[in-house]
Parts: C-alpha cells; structure tokens; sequence
C-alpha cells in the first residue's frame, strides 16, 4: 500500500480570493515504513503573502522570486501523488489550493488522480471529541518532538504528520527510515514487535478510610436509584435498563 502524507503553504487561507499555493512537502509511506522518497518544492505565487501567513511561515516573496511557478512543477507533483492513498491534516483547506492550482492549468481535480483522501482531523475529532486536535497537540498526544518548528513549513509538517498518523492507527513500531529497507514483506505484513517482560506489578489496597468513604458514595447512589446501584450488582446479575448487547 502506498501512501502519501501532504501539507502545503500558502499566501494566504482562500483561493477563491487569488491566494496560492508557495510550498508543497510530501513523504511517503509503503506499506506503512517511511521510505525516505520525499517531494518538495517551493513556489513562485507570482504575488505577495499576507501578512498573517507570511507571519506562520516566513517564506518571502523576495526568496520565492526565483522559484519555479506551479505549472512548472504540476507534471511531476501529479506523478508522485498518482494512484497513491493521499493522507492531510485538515483536506478540504490543502486539497481547495490544489484543485485551484489545477483548475489554473485547465486539469481535473487533485483527487481525481489519487486513490483516496485520508483526513486526519477528522480522524483526531472522532478520536479525542472536545479535545485540541490541531498538529502540534497531537504531537504532544503521542510524545512526538516537534521542538524544531518553530515556523510552519510543509515538508516539516509532512513529516510530523506521518509520525501522527502512523501513532494514531497503532500499526507501525518505528518511525525511522531505513535506506536499506525492502518496504515490508510480499504479504505487507509489518515486523514483529520484541515481547518485553513485564515489570513488576504492584498492588495498593485501598486504605480503611478510602473503603468507609466508598461505601458512603454507594449509599448515596443507592438512594438516588431508589434501591441498588449498579456498582452493587455482581456480573451475573441484570442490570434494569441496560441496553440490549
């Protein structure tokens, strides 16, 4: 399976207004191993950032001058995204640049050349509901260092997404890239995890004081049930009211 992880920056947060995109950072992942075959490039807007976005990214129109314009990359962006499952934080902003840079040059749209979009915001929000879910909190989630991004940069951000992504659907036991790797076996199977023994488990009773302060929690419990509570019953007994399994 491949798939590629993709953030771009932008000159400002609307297409439809004339914004565009001015970098575009991918990496990819077989069958779920970084593979260390990354795409990025820098783009001419062909005009200036806004001053919020110029603030989160830093890409100047100065250092943007001399880079290639979109049409120049178009061709081998759509060959390296061609057929793959395609993965984004927060799609519908990232693939709205994309279909309006293609839409430019007269293409169908972004997605029309992939196998599928993978929202990982949306994934965060069915996961963690009410909680912070944008990159940066799902790094601190999952022990993720982000120390280094100090400005928004789409290769960067690609990067740290993979890890996320691979962090949230558990399936992946190194994030490392391993030049010398064969991408997982025919089958697509990952490699074994190392079974590590156990520590030591050690068992606190509660005190006679937190086991008095429990029963008086049950107690009033019961009487608001107006008989037992639920965290009376035993598991052989039915529960009133309990849905149907």
């Amino acid at each position: 399976m491949r798939q590629i992880v993709l953030d771009t920056e932008t000159t400002g947060l609307n297409p439809r207004t004339g914004d565009r995109i001015i970098e575009i950072g991918c990496v990819e992942l077989l069958n779920r191993r970084l593979t260390g075959n990354n795409f990025h490039r820098y783009i001419n807007p062909e005009r200036d950032s806004e001053e919020g976005a110029l603030a989160v990214h830093g890409l100047t129109t100065a250092f943007l001058s001399d880079k290639p314009k979109f049409a120049e990359i178009f061709e081998e962006l759509r060959e390296y995204t061609r057929g793959a499952q395609v993965i984004i934080h927060n799609a519908p902003f990232d693939l709205g640049f994309l279909d309006a840079e293609y839409k430019h040059l007269g293409k169908s749209p972004f997605s029309a050349d992939v196998a599928g979009v993978i929202d990982t915001l949306v994934q965060a929000k069915e996961m963690y509901p009410g909680k912070r879910n944008s990159l940066d909190a799902l790094c601190d989630r999952y022990g993720i260092s982000n120390a280094h991004r100090t400005l928004h940069g789409a290769l960067l951000d690609s990067e740290l997404l993979a890890e996320v992504y691979l962090a949230m659907t558990r399936g992946q036991n190194s994030f490392s890239i391993d030049p010398g790797s064969s991408h997982g076996d025919a089958d697509g199977d990952d490699a074994a995890l190392e079974l590590l023994p156990l520590a030591e488990i050690v068992v606190r009773s509660a005190s006679e004081e937190e086991l008095a302060a429990h029963e008086l929690l049950l107690n009033g419990l019961d009487k608001d049930a107006k008989g037992t509570c639920i965290w009376r019953k035993t598991p052989a007994e039915p529960v009133e009211n309990a849905p149907p399994q």
